[in-house]
């Protein structure tokens, strides 16, 4: 079956705020959850698990906080997904396997730049490449 908890959507979400920092700087935690209205120590639990999936790093002390260790133009959301709540589908059967498929398909399509980059187009905020 499709499966996905609130696990992923938070992730994704902070993964965005992340990428909309610009990624100069390691981002607190604190920040993140704030910004998205997420439980901080619920996205603790989540990042860990990125971080050791070699999708985060983090830098501790004063100027702490989380930054990308991978480019998040190769982070598929996808793996974000599959990462936290575990195979999208892989029980299906049927009718229910084409829509787990289809779910995979437009989950695996979509990179976390991708989405950075549709929220602000969202917000309408224009973004200037030098």
């Amino acid at each position: 079956m499709i499966s996905i908890t609130t696990k992923s959507p938070y992730a994704v979400q902070a993964l965005c705020e992340l990428g909309r920092c610009g990624g100069e700087r390691p981002v607190p935690i604190a920040e993140l959850a704030r910004r998205r209205a997420i439980p901080v120590q619920f996205l603790e639990q989540l990042f860990a698990i990125l971080r050791r999936a070699g999708i985060l790093k983090s830098q501790r002390g004063v100027k702490g906080g989380y930054s990308f260790a991978r480019d998040p133009a190769t982070i598929a959301v996808l793996e974000i997904v599959e990462l936290l709540d575990g195979a999208v589908g892989s029980d299906a059967k049927g009718i229910f396997a084409e829509a787990s498929a289809a779910a995979r398909d437009v989950l695996a399509a979509q990179t976390i730049a991708d989405l950075v980059e549709r929220e602000t187009r969202e917000a309408g905020a224009s973004m200037y490449y030098i």
